[in-house]
């Protein structure tokens, strides 16, 4: 139930959280990091293959080619609408395992660069809880227009 504060508050923003398009946009945001990064991959491939060879990923080409197609599909599918919940499950399972490849802040010295892969760290954790939570929504609304 509202309180008295609430309720005024929760009626003027109503419109806006039920738009569709504000939730793209918000879904489109979250994708954001994962578009630009697998177009950026794409478009330069050496740099692709550069960058899975200093995380210790090899063959560092198929590896290259497989994350970008990943992304760019699970960024389609939480866009589309198309198996939402899928697209965003498997981006959190993903940008998990890839924060503890890239962002090891544990095994850095204190100081400054430990700091930002501190941060870096649980800024992806942040991520994974919101793909979470898309693919929870997702999947409440589909359990809804079963019932």
């Amino acid at each position: 139930m509202l309180g008295r504060v609430e309720r005024p508050i929760a009626q003027a923003i109503a419109p806006f959280v039920k738009s569709r398009v504000l939730f793209w946009i918000g879904l489109l945001g979250l994708c954001s990091a994962y578009l630009q990064g697998s177009l950026m991959k794409l478009f330069d491939f050496e740099s692709a293959i550069a960058e899975m060879q200093h995380f210790g990923l090899w063959p560092a080409a198929p590896f290259a080619a497989a994350v970008i197609v990943f992304e760019l599909v699970c960024c389609l599918l939480v866009l589309s609408g198309f198996c939402r919940w899928l697209g965003a499950l498997a981006l959190a399972l993903f940008t998990l395992a890839a924060t503890f490849v890239a962002l090891r802040f544990w095994q850095l010295p204190p100081g400054p660069d430990r700091m930002m892969a501190t941060n870096g760290f649980f800024e992806h954790l942040g991520l994974v809880g919101a793909f979470i939570l898309v693919a929870l929504n997702d999947l409440r609304h589909k359990a809804d227009r079963v019932a």
